[in-house]
């Protein structure tokens, strides 16, 4: 006789995965929450002193190899971790944590030295070190084969000159995973991609930039005027870097699907708690037919959305090349992501446009989701001809 299975999540995360998920659920509620309203006020949250705490309870390293201080899970795990990143109520810091595991470390993890791991994953693992991911500039964000920074080869080293734009968690981050341009000639192979020491001379934080959302995690314009880095700092093969980095974003783009789905999930909750209790001409909210019938339009969205993500980890598991379902989910999570904070904000009305409400943080963070990591312009052109139309 066959164990008959309680609850849908246990088709898909056992006891061990769930341990996991309470683990990260405490520290965000212990350690994390109740100090984002201050860190969202003075527009930082400290880096540097939440990934050592996270580091030494082993969460910035789920996937990675033991022998660098890694958990060594499976993708199961990792996702568990990410969906619980999307109860920190400032999503600006959510993903300055996913920065550090999926962006700024998965292209040394899988193409770096053992130098490099041993000294630039390892630490970021420990949370000893923060990770920025330098590739947008001002002339080429989705367009990455348009930048500009060079890095030319110099004796044993290479010189890097050019600048970086929106560069998450800049004016804290001990080191850059950064690519520049090492060939004159056209296609993609004349990209490099290399670890950059924040502290070389010749890095400067040109300026923190303010933006509309996400607050919380700061973001920098970074300039580099003749940075000499050891040759030994270059990530696999020189001329790669391009193809390296469009494998890295792949982890990048899926990190930010979990996290919006939950968010979308809080998001409802407040505000369902907000109309039970606000009554307009003698009923309250929640009794609107309007209302509960756009409620149940997102929370079917959501759940499609769910269920595309654990297909996604499903086919990660099986080796499978999932590109063009990521891009599918990261342009669902960002149209679903901001429908649901536009119209729950709606339904708060007046109160919800303040600055000091919490949907109204959710408001402004959502916005750019459609943006970083690849517009939903892009997923859709990636969508299509991947599908070869």
């Amino acid at each position: 006789m066959t164990n008959k299975v309680k609850d849908a999540s246990q088709i898909y995360f056992s006891k061990d995965h769930q341990m996991v998920r309470r683990a990260v659920a405490d520290f965000i509620k212990k350690e994390i929450n109740p100090n984002v309203d201050q860190w969202e006020e003075d527009e930082m949250a400290p880096l540097k002193e939440i990934f050592k705490k996270m580091g030494d309870l082993g969460f910035l390293g789920i996937r990675y190899d033991p022998k660098y201080g890694g958990q060594g899970l499976d993708y199961w795990y990792d996702l568990v971790f990410l969906e619980e990143l999307g109860h920190i109520k400032a999503l600006g810091l959510s993903v300055a944590i996913t920065v550090q595991t999926h962006m700024a470390t998965p292209a040394i993890d899988e193409f770096g030295s053992d130098y490099l791991k041993e000294t630039y994953l390892k630490a970021a693992i420990a949370g000893d070190m923060v990770g920025a991911i330098a590739v947008t500039e001002a002339g080429a964000g989705s367009d990455v084969a348009a930048l500009q920074t060079t890095a030319k080869k110099d004796g044993g080293d290479y010189l890097i000159n050019g600048s970086k734009m929106y560069i998450t968690n800049g004016t804290q981050a001990d080191f850059l995973t950064l690519l520049a341009r090492t060939g004159d000639e056209q296609g993609y192979h004349s990209f490099s991609l290399f670890i950059v020491p924040s502290d070389l001379p010749g890095v400067q934080v040109s300026r923190k930039l303010e933006k509309l959302g996400v607050h919380i995690s700061d973001t920098a314009e970074l300039f580099f005027d003749n940075v000499r880095v050891p040759a030994k700092n270059l990530i696999g093969q020189e001329g790669e870097g391009f193809i390296y980095q469009m494998k890295q974003f792949q982890h990048e783009r899926f990190s930010l699907l979990p996290f919006a789905c939950t968010a979308a999930g809080d998001i409802i909750d407040m505000t369902v708690d907000h109309i039970r209790n606000r009554i307009v001409f003698g009923k309250p909210l929640i009794k609107r037919q309007v209302l509960r019938h756009r409620l149940a339009d997102w929370l079917t969205e959501m759940e499609c959305l769910k269920h595309l993500i654990y297909h996604i980890v499903s086919m990660k598991q099986a080796g499978l090349d999932a590109t063009k379902e990521i891009s599918m989910g990261k342009l669902w999570a960002s149209q679903v992501l901001m429908k649901v904070a536009d119209g729950c904000l709606q339904m708060y009305g007046g109160l919800g446009y303040m600055k000091e409400m919490l949907i109204s943080r959710y408001y402004r963070d959502a916005r750019g989701l459609a943006i970083g990591g690849g517009t939903d312009e892009v997923m859709r052109e990636v969508i299509v001809r991947l599908q070869g139309y």
